[in-house]
Order: structure tokens, then C-alpha cells, then sequence
């Protein structure tokens, strides 16, 4: 009903515009968690994993206790990552809570997978929050460890193992060709920021 009696050049459908309209729906319900959470004690889980274009990405989740005295988790966000190193996970994890009032001091868990970078003992993400604050307890969540398992035991299973080989194929055919757009996509916006700036030092010199 609402494209049907919307004017025919305002519907909302480029893409751009849903991106926006998603990115502001994400922003909005972040604010809510982090206000419903308030000065209270939270844990964290985070996770990182490629996309079909492989780019990293980090996963962030929030478990806390809310008002009705109910222990709840609630994805807060995903953050496209240039490396996976320990100390740039801590900043953008710090960034991210710091955006909307949320602190490391307030924090009393967190649970990664098994991943050295994640849980190492001398430059782990999890020693590097240890060492600002001692009461973040780390614990290897379980849910990974599940994940394991049922990997192993499809792989076992001749016509699963069968699907997910023809879907990680089927992904090593479409990703290049993702890549190649992506690519094109980021040195056209370079160019034309450049170009952009040579008409402006054109002006003043004018």
C-alpha cells in the first residue's frame, strides 16, 4: 500500500537509500539496547568471519541482566575489520561501546571462539581487557565448540557433506567476480574524490 500510493519518483527503493534507511534502523536500535542497559554490569561475545566478498567482519553481541531481572543477549552491531589483530580488535570494539556511552570498566565477561588471536595469553584480545580490567572474566563459548562438532559429524554424512561442498564451490565461483566489483566500486569513488579536489584548488586559484 505504501508504493502503490507514493509518488512514483519517491518509493525508496534505490539502493543507496536502503542502505541508509537500514543503517539508520541499526543505529536506532543500538541506542535502545545500550539504553536499556544503562550504568548495569554486561558481558560480550564477539566473533569474526568473511563475507562472500571475503571481507573480515566482527560480530558483536551484549548479555546482560535488563529491569525484569531476565539475563538477555542482543546483537549490537557488525564492523568491517582490516586485520584481525588483537589491539585493532580492542579499538574497534572500545570505539563501538564508547559511541553509544558504554565502557570497558563496566565490563564483567567475555566469550570468544578458540582463535589465539581472540584468547591468547600473552597478546590475546582477551589479555589486553584482562590487563585494563581484571574482573572481565574470559570464558570459550560453548556454542563454537557445537559448531565444531556438528561440522565434524556432516562431514561424515555423505549427502551433507555433498551440499556444502557444492555451496563453498558455488561461492569460489561468485566471490571473484564480487571482488572485481567491489574494486571497481572503491577506485571509481577515489577518482572522483580526486577529481573533486583538483576542481576545487582550480577555484581558488581562479
Amino acid at each position: 500500500m505504501v508504493l502503490k500510493n507514493a509518488p512514483k519518483n519517491h518509493k525508496l527503493t534505490s539502493l543507496d537509500i536502503q542502505k541508509d534507511i537500514a543503517r539508520a534502523c541499526a543505529i536506532e536500535i543500538s541506542n535502545s539496547i545500550a539504553s536499556e542497559l544503562g550504568d548495569a554490569y554486561f558481558a560480550i561475545l564477539v566473533d569474526e568471519s568473511r563475507d562472500m566478498s571475503y571481507e573480515e567482519q566482527m560480530a558483536i553481541v551484549l548479555r546482560y541482566v535488563d529491569t525484569r531481572d531476565r539475563v538477555v543477549e542482543r546483537f549490537f552491531g557488525v564492523v568491517s575489520i582490516t586485520d584481525t589483530n588483537a589491539i585493532t580488535l580492542k579499538a574497534i570494539i572500545e570505539a563501538m561501546l564508547a559511541k553509544h556511552g558504554l565502557s570497558l570498566s563496566r565490563l564483567r565477561g567475555q566469550r570468544y571462539d578458540g582463535a589465539t588471536y581472540m584468547r591468547g595469553d600473552f597478546n590475546g584480545l582477551k589479555t589486553l581487557i584482562l590487563k585494563e580490567n581484571k574482573s572481565a572474566f574470559y570464558i570459550h563459548y560453548f556454542a563454537h565448540q557445537l559448531q565444531l562438532a556438528l561440522v565434524a559429524i556432516a562431514k561424515k554424512h555423505k549427502a551433507i557433506d555433498s551440499l556444502f561442498h557444492t555451496a563453498r564451490l558455488s561461492q569460489m565461483l561468485l566471490a571473484p567476480r564480487l571482488n572485481v566489483v567491489i574494486f571497481f566500486e572503491k577506485n571509481m569513488q577515489f577518482e572522483c574524490l580526486k577529481r573533486l579536489k583538483l576542481v576545487k584548488l582550480k577555484m581558488k586559484k581562479v
